[in-house]
């Protein structure tokens, strides 16, 4: 990842096709505060934490806001709650990577430390970038995990950004305005299906419909997307 890609380019690499990268501004109907973007300067109010310890937390939510950024177009995972959701899976479906993070979060902290004098969340964001890049190029000396924990936490990350919000992140459905998906709809005229069409926004799961309910959503896989399958 380098340092200096743009939030369009990690879109692309991250696999998320579509809208993000061929929509032009304007083409859906965004609600209005959404066509520009600045980050909140005060940190949201947050649930208790299911699985990661709090110092565990602060280096995730360091993370995650480095793989898909906030820019002045729009939120990224951080504003999701991609880290959030990750803590929420680490207990279900995600429970086989929880060693996994935590070693790697741990070091994460201890090499951010050691060679840079602060922990993860407390670096400038191309010194996380350059950290980053050595962890997912493997290039991490004491941890011969960091590529594998790099890679998880990207999966991850992609994934609590353009989740269902059912399963914790895409929190306001950031992340599917993000790459222009209206959200979840049981019908769809053919207007709607034309290329190019101009479908309004509705920001509705897909278990905000009947049809759908919680106790399949609880045994569904997490991070099951856009279509609530």
């Amino acid at each position: 990842m380098s340092k200096l890609i743009s939030r369009r380019e990690l879109l692309k690499r991250a696999g998320i096709v579509g809208a993000a990268a061929v929509v032009p501004s304007g083409a859906h109907h965004l609600p209005d505060d959404r066509s520009t973007f600045a980050p909140l300067q005060t940190a949201p109010v947050r649930e208790p934490l299911e699985q990661l310890t709090a110092t565990e937390s602060e280096a995730l939510e360091a993370v995650v806001a480095r793989i898909v950024p906030s820019d002045a177009r729009g939120p990224g995972a951080k504003e999701a709650r991609a880290a959030r959701y990750i803590d929420r899976a680490l207990g279900g479906a995600l429970a086989s990577s929880r060693a996994l993070y935590a070693a790697g979060l741990a070091a994460i902290d201890q090499i951010a430390q050691s060679s840079r004098g602060s922990r993860f969340k407390d670096l400038l964001p191309g010194e996380q970038d350059d950290m980053l890049s050595d962890f997912e190029s493997g290039n991490v000396q004491g941890f011969d995990g960091a590529a594998a924990f790099f890679g998880l936490v990207r999966a991850h990350t992609i994934q609590g950004t353009f989740c269902d919000p059912y399963y914790g992140g895409n929190t306001g459905f950031v992340g599917w305005d993000l790459i222009g998906y209206p959200g979840v709809r049981t019908l769809v005229t053919p207007d709607e299906q034309r290329l190019g069409a101009d479908v309004p926004f509705n920001h509705k799961s897909a278990y905000d419909y009947e049809m759908f309910t919680k106790a399949v959503a609880s045994a569904a896989p997490m991070g099951a997307i856009a279509h609530g399958d």
